[in-house]
């Protein structure tokens, strides 16, 4: 297993969209420039979330109004924060999880999910409520899952991808096989996955999530700040 580089840089987790989609994802995102700023988002069948490189600067909220053509997107940003001229759609606090103190382990018992078994995991998404979980989403980084009499019974794998880190998202189980410890197998498995590449896990949680957030402190994640996940949109003429 490669160790994580000692120097990662925990500044991309300031703004971890933004560090994404210029960088590991950025044959999934569109990126648009407005003088010297810029915003970028990601396609829409990929995930909801959106970025700017400066939300200080006005003219990166100019790059994303023209991104989203009327649009909503989703920004890690507080409410307060927002540019003149937007609107907030709806706000759902959160938390962000450094998992540097998470032991990994690999699972015999995960099976790497592919394409084929989109439909599959969109039908536990939406029994399930994880978060957002949309058609390509997959194609942001590797998905695992634990399969029962052939049936997909829990899966997680990794979403935002900032300089040095993976996020661990979409951890879910079917209500009828829990509290078995699936989904702690499965976010070992995932870090597993993301220190064999030499980088860090972390995740986040709707901060309403009590139970999950006392699970991943539990497994070794540290609370490293409160965020905002903001919708927002450019308000209309």
């Amino acid at each position: 297993m490669t160790a994580p580089s000692a120097d990662a840089d925990v500044r991309a987790l300031e703004n971890p969209v933004w560090s994404s989609v210029t960088g590991a994802h950025a044959g999934l995102a569109d990126v648009r420039s407005v003088g010297h700023g810029r915003a970028g988002r990601y396609q829409t069948d990929v995930a909801p979330f959106g970025a700017l490189e400066d939300p200080a600067d006005p003219a990166c909220w100019e790059a994303l109004a023209e991104l989203l053509d009327g649009h909503a997107t989703c920004l890690l940003i507080e409410p307060a924060d927002l540019a003149p001229g937007w609107e907030v759609v709806a706000v759902i606090p959160g938390v962000q999880m450094d998992g540097t103190g998470l032991a990994p382990a690999a699972d015999p018992g995960a099976v790497t999910l592919t394409e084929a078994d989109v439909p599959e995991m969109l039908d536990l998404v939406e029994r399930t409520r994880p978060g957002p979980y949309l058609r390509r989403t997959i194609r942001m980084g590797p998905y695992l899952g634990i399969r029962h009499d052939g049936d997909l019974i829990a899966m997680a794998g990794q979403r935002l991808h900032p300089s040095g880190w993976a996020e661990i998202s979409a951890v879910c189980t079917d209500p009828r096989h829990r509290a078995q410890g699936l989904g702690t197998r499965l976010v070992r498995a995932v870090a597993e996955n993301i220190r064999s590449g030499g980088e860090r896990p972390f995740l986040h949680a709707a901060a309403d999530n009590t139970g999950a957030i006392r699970l991943y402190e539990a497994l070794g994640f540290t609370l490293r700040r409160t965020l905002s996940f903001t919708v927002v949109r450019r308000r209309r003429p």
